[in-house]
């Protein structure tokens, strides 16, 4: 069993769709969890369907959307303070550091974040990256394990199998919960869903197989 889970991801709702599942079979485990979410998502595009946020509320919205969603998965939550879709300009050593400090205070047994160059958004990319460099700079005997999330539509081709893939079926009526958390961006996304009858199968059976499995690839460390 792990002693303590810390998710890197650099928007609020990357963890519920990324990692929800996962994140609520560690809770159920009794292992405690905390979300290091690097900005507040504040230049996203979505305002809410229909819309109820604009670019000066957003940034507040999100933010408090993160703590419902971070309440309904029962995990920890501590904001990284950067600033949404500039990270990839952040010098990555400094951020690097940054976690890396914040990682050794916690001194969990597993880390989860991005495959850097495999997740689709810049942000995505360079926090997954400054996250592997930053236990790349611990002590080798003290360095957490870490799964690294792709989410290209190559990235089995490009990477190969996942080393963990988990079913997260028994889990997916929390991860929804969770995610329909961050109304303003998945409200328009799953606005069926939640209006959804018990006829409506094909809606919910389209959701599991987009969301229903969560796959990591395991880090490896050559020093």
């Amino acid at each position: 069993m792990e002693k303590h889970v810390v998710v890197i991801y650099p928007h609020p709702d990357d963890e519920s769709f990324g990692a929800a599942g996962t994140i609520t079979q560690f809770r159920e485990q009794g292992v405690p969890v905390t979300y290091l979410c690097g900005t507040l998502g504040e230049m996203g595009r979505n305002m809410g369907s229909p819309t109820f946020a604009n670019r000066e509320t957003l940034p507040e919205i999100r933010k408090e959307e993160l703590v419902q969603a971070c309440k309904v998965l029962d995990m920890n939550l501590r904001m990284l303070g950067y600033r949404d879709k500039t990270l990839e300009y952040e010098d990555r050593q400094e951020v690097a550091e940054h976690l890396k400090e914040i990682i050794e205070e916690i001194d969990p047994s597993l880390v989860i974040t991005h495959y850097p160059d495999h997740a689709v958004h810049p942000d995505h990319n360079a926090l997954g990256a400054a996250a592997i460099e930053a236990v790349r700079l611990m002590k080798a005997k003290d360095r957490p394990v870490l799964w690294a999330q792709a989410i290209t539509s190559t990235h089995y081709e490009d990477l190969g199998k996942p080393d963990i893939t988990n079913d997260i079926a028994q889990y997916f009526d929390k991860k929804m919960e969770a995610i329909l958390c961050h109304d303003s961006q998945a409200g328009g996304l799953f606005a069926q869903f939640k209006k959804a009858s018990k006829a409506d199968t094909d809606i919910k059976e389209e959701a599991k197989r987009r969301l229903g499995i969560e796959s990591f690839y395991l880090w490896k460390y050559k020093e």
